[in-house]
């Protein structure tokens, strides 16, 4: 492998993945990985993020086992699929999958083979993904499908410095409609990476609607790449909740390529000690009549930092969208701090397009307020907190995640949502 400053420091005992990935994507993934450093500050989009302690970890991949897994399920739903350290767990995952899908696991494809749109070129944690990727699934839905319950995906880190490349392929069928829950937790260990990425596809009149909980440890990293293509009249919308993890980058790439399409993106963040988020999105708005809306919103405490950098573009003849992108920020420590760098490049003329940044601490006098009316000072500011996060909270329709959500940022920080 050529020697690089800040090369990613692969272990021997990894091996490249036995999933029947492309030829020519594991040809350009290993090329990329011997040829291209880990990101650093020079980079523009990196430039908030430093990664090169990755390069200074001997990663390892090895199966683990946990005996019960219950305080990682969100939902209760019949349709949850385990894996630990990117591998698939048999055990822990349901038996029964929805009328109207097909879910695969990719290492249980036997000859058939996976194949990517995942950018590679200049993207090493992609091609990391790419050759040595551990396991994932491949869902399909079909048309007209319309899913009562949600589809839970779980993935658990356990163990010391280990590295886990999982992949999710979801491709939603023309006029279906199906809603995801993601969690990404770790059991134990210390310096251990997540490296995950998901495809999708969201055809002709689909909604599709994800809801991703990150909460591993304060000694793991996790790299996550989303890349959504939507076709014409579908409906696409996430929530991300990062709730743990020392350095965790979002990565969230949405092709709007059919008109009058619908884009929601909304993110909650929250940080103490020395902990860092970094979340970078594109909206690419390629035709007309089309609305993106995306809001992102964090708390920091302590030393922690994160980033913020939303990009939207609208294309020449990408007339009458209409796209909005907010960014808000309370920073509860003098220490902590937030790079905020919300973005809109457009070339169409007939377009509604705004976007805005705040940082700011909470409001003395509320405190004061609510203090007078006999709350504690702690209470007061978890009232506030509360209330700053209520629009994000609200846009999730499942009340078992909110719950879940509630219960994590209880036991982490004290707080009652």
């Amino acid at each position: 492998m050529t020697e690089q400053k800040n090369n990613f420091n692969l272990n021997s005992l990894l091996k490249e993945t036995a999933i029947n990935i492309n030829k020519e994507d594991k040809k350009n993934a290993i090329s990329v990985i011997k040829n291209t450093p880990l990101p650093n500050s020079k980079i523009e989009n990196w430039k908030y993020t430093r990664v090169s302690k990755l390069g200074n970890i001997n990663f390892e991949n090895n199966k683990a086992n946990i005996d019960n897994i219950s305080r990682y399920i969100i939902d209760d739903t019949k349709y949850s699929f385990i894996f630990i350290n990117g591998h698939f767990s048999n055990i822990h995952s349901s038996k029964k999958i929805p009328v109207g899908v097909e879910i695969k696991v990719l290492s249980k494809k036997n000859n058939e083979f996976v194949n990517s749109s995942l950018k590679i070129k200049g993207e090493i944690f992609n091609a990391i993904n790419t050759f040595y990727l551990n396991d994932g699934l491949l869902i399909d839905i079909k048309p007209g499908t319309k899913l009562e319950k949600p589809i839970q995906i779980i993935h658990i880190l356990k163990g010391d410095n280990i590295i886990s490349n999982f992949k999710v392929i979801i491709n939603a069928g023309e006029s279906s409609n199906s809603s995801f829950i993601q969690g990404f937790f770790c059991d134990s260990g210390n310096n251990n990476f997540c490296n995950s990425t998901s495809e999708i596809q969201v055809a002709k009149n689909a909604k599709l609607n994800i809801d991703k909980i990150q909460s591993e440890s304060e000694q793991s990293f996790h790299i996550n790449t989303e890349q959504v293509k939507q076709e014409q009249e579908s409906i696409f919308k996430i929530n991300t909740f990062t709730l743990n993890g020392r350095i965790v980058r979002n990565n969230l790439n949405i092709h709007v390529n059919g008109q009058n399409c619908e884009t929601h993106l909304n993110g909650a963040y929250v940080l103490k000690n020395n902990q860092h988020v970094d979340n970078h999105s594109i909206v690419d708005h390629k035709v007309e009549n089309c609305i993106s809306h995306e809001l992102y919103k964090g708390v920091m405490d302590d030393n922690s930092t994160a980033v913020f950098n939303g990009k939207v573009f609208v294309r020449k003849n990408a007339q009458k969208i209409n796209a909005f992108q907010s960014n808000k920020n309370i920073l509860l420590s003098d220490n902590a701090s937030i790079n905020s760098k919300p973005e809109l490049e457009i070339y169409a003329d007939d377009v509604k397009c705004s976007h805005g940044s705040t940082i700011g601490e909470l409001d003395q006098n509320s405190i004061f307020y609510l203090k007078t009316r006999g709350l504690s000072d702690k209470s007061a500011r978890n009232i506030l907190i509360s209330a700053f996060f209520q629009d994000v909270i609200n846009n999730i329709e499942n009340q078992n995640i909110k719950g879940y959500i509630s219960q994590l940022l209880n036991d982490r920080f004290e707080w009652n949502f």
